[in-house]
C-alpha cells in the first residue's frame, strides 16, 4: 500500500505539471493581454508596457515558467485578473461550495442508483425503466440543468434556483453550509442551504445516476444467477439480504469504475450547471475566468479539478481492491 501510495504522488505531481505547462501554454495561444486587462481598457500605452514589465511578460515561455512554478512551490498561484484578488485567496472562498455541490450530488446518485437497479431486477418494470435511463441518458446537462430551474423553480416555485443560501449574514466555520448550519445550532440555515442544493445536484445526480444504475444493474444480473446465490437463498436469506450481503460485493467492481468516471466527469457538467443555477463554486468562478482570459485563475481551478481528479482515481482503485481481492494495487 505505501510504495502504492508512494508511486500515485509521483504520477499525481508529474500530471499536475504537464497540466500546468499546457495551460501556462495558453496565454501565448489565447489573443488577449493580461497587462491591458490590469491596467484597464483606456490605460495609455506606457502603463501598459510598464505592467508588462512586472508581470515579466516579454520574458520567454521557459523563463516565464520557470518562475510560475517558483511562485507555486512557494503557494503562489498569482493574482486573478478579473477579481484582481490572489488566485489562492479566490479558490479557497469559492472551492467549499464545489465541493459541498459534489459530495451531495453524489450521494444523492448512488441512492438514485442503487434503488432504481433493485427496480430493474424486479423486472416487471424493466422496461419502462430502461426507456427513462435512456431518455435521461441522452439528455445535455445544460438542458436538464435548464428545465429543472424552469419548472421546478420559475414555474412552481418550490424550490430556489440562484444561490447558496438566502441568510446574507450567516457566516459559517467551514464553508459546508449544510454543516455549518448544524454546528451553530441553527437548523434553519441548514434546511435553506439543502433547498438550495436540490436543484443543481439533481441536474448533476440524473446522469450519473443513469450511467451507474447500467453498470450495476449488468453486473447484478450476472452474478444473481451464480451458484453460490441459489445456495443463500435455499438457507431462506431474504431477497434484500441475498443481494446486499452476497450479491452486491460480488458486482462492484464495474459500478466502482463507472462511479469513478462518473465523479470525474461532474468537473466538466460544474461548468453548466452552476452557471445556470448561479451557484458560487469554481465551475462559475473558471467560467467567468474564461470570459475574460484570465490565465491565473484557469490555471489555479485547473490544478484543483486535476488534483481532485487523480484522487477520486486512486480512491476508486483501493476500494475495488477491498471488494475484490483478486485485483491487486
Amino acid at each position: 500500500m505505501a510504495f502504492y501510495l508512494a508511486k500515485r504522488a509521483c504520477g499525481l505531481a508529474i500530471v499536475l505539471m504537464v497540466m500546468s505547462f499546457i495551460v501556462f501554454l495558453l496565454q501565448s495561444v489565447v489573443p488577449s493581454d493580461p497587462a491591458r486587462a490590469i491596467a484597464g481598457p483606456y490605460a495609455p500605452s506606457t502603463t501598459i508596457e510598464t505592467v508588462r514589465e512586472e508581470l515579466g511578460l516579454d520574458d520567454p515561455i521557459a523563463v516565464q515558467y520557470g518562475q510560475f512554478l517558483m511562485q507555486v512551490s512557494a503557494g503562489d498561484l498569482g493574482k486573478s485578473v478579473r477579481t484582481r484578488q490572489p488566485v489562492g485567496d479566490d479558490l479557497l472562498r469559492y472551492l467549499p461550495a464545489t465541493l459541498e455541490l459534489i459530495l451531495v450530488s453524489t450521494i444523492l446518485a448512488m441512492g438514485l442508483a442503487f434503488s432504481l437497479t433493485l427496480l430493474l431486477l424486479g423486472g416487471a418494470r424493466s422496461q419502462v425503466l430502461r426507456h427513462v435511463f435512456i431518455a435521461l441518458g441522452s439528455t445535455p446537462i445544460i438542458l436538464l440543468a435548464v428545465l429543472l430551474a424552469y419548472v421546478f423553480w420559475f414555474r412552481l416555485a418550490w424550490l430556489p434556483g440562484s444561490g447558496r443560501l438566502q441568510f446574507r449574514d450567516f457566516v459559517g466555520t467551514t464553508g459546508f453550509y449544510v454543516m455549518d448550519g448544524l454546528l451553530a445550532g441553527r437548523p434553519d440555515v441548514s434546511i435553506d442551504a439543502l433547498a438550495h442544493l436540490i436543484l443543481p445536484a439533481t441536474a448533476l445526480a440524473l446522469p450519473f445516476a443513469v450511467a451507474v444504475v447500467r453498470s450495476l444493474a449488468g453486473a447484478l444480473h450476472d452474478v444473481m444467477r451464480q451458484p453460490y446465490i441459489r445456495t443463500a437463498r435455499g438457507k431462506g436469506l431474504g431477497e434484500a439480504t441475498v443481494v446486499l450481503r452476497h450479491g452486491l460485493r460480488n458486482a462492484a467492481s464495474a459500478p466502482l469504475a463507472m462511479t469513478g468516471l462518473q465523479i470525474r466527469l461532474l468537473f466538466g457538467n460544474l461548468l453548466v450547471v452552476e452557471s445556470v443555477f448561479g451557484w458560487p463554486g469554481l465551475g462559475l468562478y473558471m467560467t467567468q475566468s474564461f470570459a475574460t482570459a484570465d490565465l491565473p485563475a484557469i490555471l489555479g481551478v485547473s490544478l484543483v479539478f486535476g488534483a481532485i481528479y487523480i484522487l477520486v482515481s486512486i480512491a476508486v482503485e483501493i476500494a475495488q481492491s477491498l471488494t475484490d481481492p483478486r485485483i491487486e494495487l
